[in-house]
């Protein structure tokens, strides 16, 4: 056999053993369904050592694996240092009496959004407290449009929101601080709307008004 032939065949079992190897490899993938078990070529990419939650530590006297974060350390992108905007609270610890950020008609489209998917379920999107969840069995919550809930601070409503009140629960994972604060401003629009007299429309659109 010439030195032509047996690199041809040389070049021949190589393919073979590419292909083999190739199924043999697509074979052991996690999607096929198998009852054998699977070929790990890493496996501490699977079997890392770490500890579960709640599970027991052999390292700390106390035996417990979770531990109480170093005094002073906050999360990653959760600095909130400020009180008024994060907590709707002045630094007294007394509520804002008006929402911090500047009222927009962008802004209030925006709230006006959040407030039909979060708010308008239970309080409707008239604010008057009888959303589509009452046929649902839920407890009818207060109408928007009651002297008590406009004489309450937008600070007041934030911090509702934020944190619940109630038969309500808090929306803070939902809703992030700034679309709380837009949903404050929509809120109080809202209440306008609904009680709004010829005094509060501006002098040059009043001749509108049939």
């Amino acid at each position: 056999m010439n030195r032509l032939n047996k690199n041809m065949l040389m070049v021949f079992w190589t393919i073979m053993v590419l292909i083999f190897m190739a199924a043999f490899m697509a074979g052991c993938a996690r999607e096929r369904p198998s009852t054998r078990t699977p070929i790990h070529v890493n496996p501490n990419m699977d079997h890392q050592p770490k500890y579960r939650p709640q599970s027991e530590s052999n390292f700390f006297a106390d035996s417990a694996s979770m531990r109480v974060p170093a005094a002073g350390t906050v999360a990653h992108g959760q600095l909130r240092d400020n009180i008024v905007f994060y907590q709707g609270k002045k630094p007294t610890g007394e509520f804002v009496k008006e929402n911090p950020i500047p009222i927009t008609m962008e802004l209030l489209r925006r709230g006006h959004e959040r407030f039909d998917i979060y708010c308008s379920p239970c309080h409707s999107r008239l604010g008057d407290g009888k959303g589509i969840m009452l046929s649902r069995g839920y407890v009818p919550p207060p109408s928007f449009h009651t002297d008590r809930i406009r004489s309450i601070p937008d600070g007041q409503i934030f911090d509702v929101i934020s944190n619940g009140f109630g038969n309500m629960p808090s929306y803070s994972h939902q809703i992030p601080a700034d679309d709380g604060w837009t949903i404050v401003a929509y809120l109080r629009a809202l209440q306008l709307s609904q009680k709004a007299g010829v005094d509060d429309v501006p002098v040059e659109l009043r001749d509108r008004i049939k």
